[in-house]
């Protein structure tokens, strides 16, 4: 077993989990609470069942994951690419980082709509919004992770006749996969709130589209179970993050020997 999952640890937190699903089911009834408003445990797990017969919850949740790892994907490796340009070209980044910085401050809800309008309500929206998401941590991380290498190691490189290529394979690309994949990980969960957004704007299809069709017929239930269905979908992308890298960055020392 790994040294970081002990048993007290694994304990403690499936305390946790078990006071937070126990308080979740009887505690709205305990304090008066509506079950509109909050419906107790057993009624979302009905729903979440009903919603596999009645609304075809796989099918949506086939599109939802779809989205995500096309926006994941395309999102990533622009903010690769980007962060890569702008971390070795300080006049890239003086010209280019204030419309980057300014295509990020802009809210991404506002695109959605937008989105809609030019491409209609088919699937490219709300790739478009979660591929607008994730491109900025990713950018970030790998290019202030160029900015930080030793520049002593690199002129090192250089007083043996390494190439440009060759310093940026051996010495910059490695040097920068473990902050970038710090913003992979961010960028992960990043992309289902963007496909969500988008499926919020406009479509007949994903998980997104469940939440806004119960909400209008006030099945809060139903709602509760397509919102545990999104979390889902992003912690699984969250884990294969880290599973991919545990494998690329398997040279790095493990959680247990860190402290924490």
């Amino acid at each position: 077993m790994n040294a970081a999952f002990t048993p007290s640890r694994i304990a403690a937190s499936l305390g946790i989990l078990v006071v937070f699903l126990a308080g979740w089911e009887w505690g709205p009834g305990l304090f008066g609470v509506q079950a509109y408003i909050i419906p107790p445990l057993s009624a979302v797990v009905d729903g979440l069942l009903e919603m596999f017969v009645t609304d075809k919850l796989w099918m949506h949740i086939w599109i939802t994951t779809l989205e995500v790892v096309a926006g994941f994907i395309l999102g990533s490796l622009l903010g690769m690419v980007g962060g890569y340009a702008l971390g070795l070209s300080v006049t890239a980044e003086v010209v280019l980082s204030p419309y980057i910085l300014a295509l990020q401050i802009a809210p991404k809800v506002a695109f959605a709509p937008l989105f809609v309008l030019w491409f209609g309500f088919g699937v490219e929206p709300r790739i478009l919004i979660a591929v607008l998401i994730v491109f900025f941590p990713v950018l970030i991380n790998v290019m202030t992770a160029v900015r930080n290498i030793d520049p002593d190691l690199i002129n090192l490189a250089r007083s043996f006749k390494a190439s440009r290529m060759q310093v940026f394979w051996k010495i910059q690309v490695p040097a920068s996969m473990p902050p970038m994949f710090a913003g992979l990980r961010i960028g992960a969960t990043l992309a289902v709130i963007g496909v969500a957004v988008g499926e919020f704007a406009g479509g007949n299809s994903g998980v997104g589209y469940l939440i806004v069709l119960t909400a209008g017929s006030a099945e809060t239930p139903k709602v509760f179970a397509a919102i545990f269905v999104l979390t889902m979908i992003g912690i699984f992308a969250y884990w294969l993050v880290i599973f991919v890298e545990s494998r690329v960055l398997h040279y790095m020392p493990s959680r247990e020997h860190r402290g924490f």
